[in-house]
């Protein structure tokens, strides 16, 4: 294959699917490829399972401070103001502002959580089982996250659709459906502050056990969180509490109805699902890939990176390593061992909501199993068009209706 053809930046490139074939080819053939890029500076495009481990892990070399972890270029005061959100930050600050946020997302605190979530996979699927059909994205995947995120951050769930309007606008720019651009954006991004903002205030006054009045509290390096530090936390968590999961949920989905004999399999056996939820992440890896920038020359897998460029490693080709998963194009939730590194690969930059991500994936799925069993596709799937995140924005579906447990 000829790698000049392939380009990893046209969104447009995701529309149909994720590309699984050009990074089949960049692993095989240049696991370390230098990618030219319009009105870019160009990046190293890592491919393959342990160099992106590697990569994600050595913050030494590839740095998330520099340039910020996106693969897109950002002007320089866009890039003071990312600085300031932990993804954008490297050891020893980032183990700094990981460990405020760390106890919102501990496995006591997380499993606090399990019972709510139970209830409210329930009363979602309360709203559309009597209809007998559905969108997927809009009426259930999207709904659990963000219910869970609200309430970690304290948000009344009255404005809970407002963080996922903010985030869809953020995160779907490129996407023709959203017509979303760069000053709808932006003040998208200026509501969510402004929002954030208030909702802080009131957390000083009144404080409660959310995430949020513990961040209204805590100092670094002995000083409280400035005003825009703590929006950037509400971003983050808004958008990595949201996006992720939802699009994991939804395309995990439509890869079951593109395996049908596997969905059959998890309704037959239920002991099978913990390990279903990790071939749903391995096989769909919602989030496509990150950026680092080199802090000094350094070599890897054979190729001489200079210091100061531009070295972008994805996931969605990790996770589908010849050399690390077996026949890794098909969706098997029996797979075992699964190491996939939809939440990172391990290092500081670790997913912090990996277990509640997890636990919400393995909750929905239940309840779907139990009270949905034979939904099945009811028209196209529309996907997300980014080359950020591999996302569905519709998956219609029908069932066999039945009764709300809650009229």
């Amino acid at each position: 294959m000829d790698l000049a053809q392939i380009d990893l930046t046209d969104s447009s490139n995701f529309v149909e699917s994720v590309p699984h074939q050009w990074f089949a080819a960049l692993r095989r053939q240049a696991p370390v490829f230098w990618h030219e890029e319009e009105g870019g500076p160009g990046f190293w495009a890592v491919t393959k399972y342990d160099d992106c481990v590697a990569v994600n892990r050595d913050y030494e070399h590839f740095s998330s401070a520099k340039k910020a972890t996106f693969i897109w270029e950002i002007d320089e005061e866009q890039l003071a103001q990312q600085g300031l959100m932990m993804l954008n930050m490297d050891p020893p600050l980032h183990t700094r502002y990981r460990r405020l946020v760390n106890k919102g997302f501990t496995p006591r605190m997380v499993n606090q959580l399990e019972e709510k979530i139970h209830q409210t996979a329930d009363d979602i699927i309360d709203t559309v089982i009597e209809k007998g059909e559905c969108d997927f994205v809009t009426d259930i995947s999207a709904e659990l996250p963000l219910i869970v995120i609200a309430d970690l951050l304290g948000v009344p769930q009255e404005d809970r659709h407002n963080m996922f309007d903010w985030s869809n606008r953020m995160i779907g720019q490129e996407d023709p459906e959203y017509q979303i651009t760069p000053e709808i954006a932006q003040q998208s991004a200026m509501e969510l502050y402004a929002y954030a903002a208030e909702l802080y205030a009131k957390k000083r006054d009144n404080p409660h056990e959310d995430l949020m009045s513990v961040l209204t509290s805590v100092e670094v390096d002995g000083e409280n969180l400035s005003e825009l530090e703590l929006e950037l936390f509400f971003l983050l968590l808004t958008v990595a509490g949201n996006e992720t999961t939802r699009n994991l949920m939804s395309g995990a989905m439509h890869a079951f109805f593109q395996n049908p004999e596997q969905w059959q399999k998890l309704l037959a056996d239920r002991s099978l699902l913990p390990g279903a939820v990790e071939e749903m992440l391995r096989y769909v890896s919602p989030v496509m890939n990150f950026r680092r920038q080199s802090t000094a020359p350094f070599e890897l897998h054979g190729q001489a990176i200079e210091e100061d460029q531009k070295v972008v490693f994805f996931h969605v080709s990790a996770n589908r390593d010849e050399d690390v998963f077996d026949d890794p194009d098909r969706f098997d939730i029996t797979r075992n061992p699964n190491p996939h590194m939809a939440f990172g690969g391990g290092g500081p930059h670790f997913c912090l909501g990996h277990n509640l991500a997890r636990m919400e994936i393995r909750v929905m799925y239940e309840h779907l199993l139990d009270r949905l069993p034979d939904m099945h596709a009811d028209g196209e799937v529309q996907r997300l068009q980014s080359a950020f995140i591999n996302g569905v924005k519709h998956l219609p579906v029908a069932f066999t209706p039945g009764p709300s447990l809650r009229r």
